[in-house]
């Protein structure tokens, strides 16, 4: 038995502690069907039910309004979701506080901002989260440990980019800027 084999195998006790947080975290969403069984709230505060994006593409990142990224990725998320939302491509941008206090706006603050900075006002603003640690807004926990490649931690602002089908799959994690997601998103709308 190779040492790869023996390690799947042995009970999560035995295993290196990366190994053994990975597995856990992908046993604990299991229980979740898809995306689409999700929920949460929307920056404005209300409760939206995911099983809404049934038969659309989602882009789920996180973003902040004060990171050197934020003019790049905001431009292609705008052009993205300009492009192809009436094809069917919602993107949801999840603010987020935690890496360097690029996110410290109140929810009026960051929508005024990307909406007069980049005419992103039709983008799906969903509430400002924790995507890492012990308080990791549980959508974040099911994204990270939903597909083969979207195990991880999140490294910065805009650095994780999930691209869900339109059954609610999660089919790839990505640290890209958006456009290089395009090609991927454009075979998802056409299926």
């Amino acid at each position: 038995m190779n040492a790869s084999a023996l390690a799947t195998s042995r009970p999560a006790a035995f295993l290196p502690h990366k190994q053994a947080v990975r597995q856990a975290r992908r046993s604990s969403v299991k229980v979740m069907a898809n995306f689409h069984s999700l929920s949460a709230k929307t920056l404005d505060g209300e409760a939206v039910s995911f099983d809404k994006y049934k038969g659309k593409v989602v882009l789920v990142t996180n973003v902040a309004c004060f990171c050197g990224l934020t003019n790049s990725n905001y431009k292609e998320l705008v052009q993205l979701n300009k492009k192809y939302a009436d094809q069917g491509l919602v993107v949801m941008a999840w603010p987020c506080n935690s890496f360097g206090a690029q996110e410290p706006g109140s929810p009026e603050q960051i929508k005024s901002f990307v909406k007069d900075k980049f005419g992103g006002d039709d983008l799906t603003f969903m509430e400002k989260v924790e995507v890492n640690g012990p308080g990791t807004h549980p959508v974040w926990k099911y994204l990270k440990g939903a597909c083969p490649t979207c195990d991880g931690e999140v490294t910065w602002n805009f650095k994780a980019k999930f691209i869900i089908d339109k059954e609610g799959n999660v089919v790839e994690r990505n640290g890209d800027n958006p456009l290089a997601s395009e090609a991927k998103l454009q075979q998802l709308l056409a299926a």
